[in-house]
Parts: structure tokens; C-alpha cells; sequence
């Protein structure tokens, strides 16, 4: 899509209620939806983190927005594809100014490139015990990426077409924290698969696009 008319429709997301969970639990295994329900009271003792929906222009003017595959480390999120972001430091005046901060150093876009347009519906996830709180914002100009060696294996440029297609929403054998192997619903962008978190952000993105767009 054209970044101009994106920039046009996008401007609305402000004025429309978030679908919450009714698109977030769309990429949720069915068995899992009372357990994240009964999690919740985790929130509270929950450590806090922020990232970034940034959508951009390519060089061609073609609507982007970019993920990131982290490094494979000993942790829950090991090789994990995710959204620009991590924890809230003491040092933010914000959780907007967290996902900005975070977002320039995990892909080199400084904060002053960037119009945050809302706030969407947080995450709380479990295995990690993070509470994520995820907000859209846009770049009016294309971005010069730089990966963060120690935590980014690659830079994930998704063209928003691909990522509206509804073929690309797969079921998928993953290994997750809570299981050896479970059957779950994701996005296939770029050649990855997107699951988890950053499927159930992405999700409630895409039904909000699908009204504006």
C-alpha cells in the first residue's frame, strides 16, 4: 500500500475502540485462553516492558513496519521473532519514551523520527513474567536499520500487504516454555513464524488496519 493513503487511514486509529482480547486470543491454542485469564493476577508482581509497531516508507513509498529475530540465548524468547522493545529502565520518563528508547537501540531509528499514534492493548506473559505495553507509531521517512549485535540476529522489513494477507495466518508445531511441543496459531512473514506475544499484538494491529485501510 501506498505510505500517503496508509497515512491518511492511519491517522483515524485514534478514534477507534481497541479489539483487545477478541483479536488477541485469535493467536492463542484454544487450551490456553482461561489459563492466560487466571495468570492475570501475575501482573501485578510483573516486570514491565514497552515496544513499537513502526510503520514506515520503503524506498519504493510501499507501507512497511519491522520485527526483529532475536539471537539465540538461554531464555524464554530465544530466537524469537518480536516487535523493537524490551524492559522499562528506571531512567524512562515514560513507557512510550521505554518503547522509543528501545527501538533506537535495538534498530538504530532515533525517537525523533518517530509520531507514536496510540497505545494498544497490553500483553502479560507468563513464562517470562514480563507485562508489555505496545504502541503504534510511524516514520515519515525510510529508516536507515542498524541491528543491535548483541541481541539482534536480523532485521525483519514486512511489507504491509504480505502481512494483511490472510493466508499467511498458519497453525504451527512450536516448542514452548510450558510444553514440549504445542500446536499453535501464527503469522508466516518473511519466511518466520510469528507466535506468542507479538502474534496476539499483531493480531489486534491487523483488525484495527482492516477498519481504517
Amino acid at each position: 500500500m501506498n505510505f500517503d493513503e496508509f497515512l491518511k487511514s492511519i491517522s483515524k486509529v485514534k478514534n477507534i475502540p481497541l479489539p483487545a482480547e477478541a483479536s488477541q486470543f485469535k493467536m492463542v491454542p484454544d487450551f490456553r485462553h482461561e489459563v492466560l485469564r487466571q495468570q492475570k493476577n501475575g501482573v501485578k508482581r510483573a516486570k514491565k516492558a514497552a515496544v513499537l509497531a513502526l510503520f514506515y516508507p520503503n524506498k519504493a513509498n510501499e507501507t512497511h513496519f519491522v520485527l526483529i529475530l532475536r539471537k539465540t540465548y538461554k531464555g524464554v524468547h530465544s530466537a524469537q521473532v518480536g516487535f523493537p522493545g524490551g524492559r522499562v529502565e528506571s531512567g524512562d520518563t515514560s513507557l512510550e519514551e521505554a518503547a522509543l528508547r528501545e527501538t533506537y537501540e535495538e534498530v538504530g531509528v532515533p525517537k525523533e523520527y518517530v509520531h507514536v499514534l496510540r497505545q494498544i492493548t497490553n500483553v502479560y506473559i507468563p513464562p517470562s513474567n514480563f507485562y508489555v505495553f505496545p504502541f503504534i507509531g510511524v516514520s515519515r521517512q525510510t529508516p536507515e536499520f542498524v541491528k543491535q549485535e548483541e541481541e539482534v540476529e536480523a532485521i525483519l522489513e514486512v511489507a504491509l500487504k504480505h502481512f494483511l494477507d490472510d493466508n499467511n495466518v498458519i497453525t504451527k508445531k512450536v516448542r514452548a516454555s510450558y510444553a514440549y511441543e504445542v500446536e499453535v496459531p501464527a503469522f508466516e512473514l518473511n519466511n518466520q513464524v510469528v507466535w506468542g506475544a507479538t502474534a496476539m499484538m499483531l493480531s489486534e494491529i491487523k483488525d484495527l488496519l482492516k477498519q481504517l485501510l
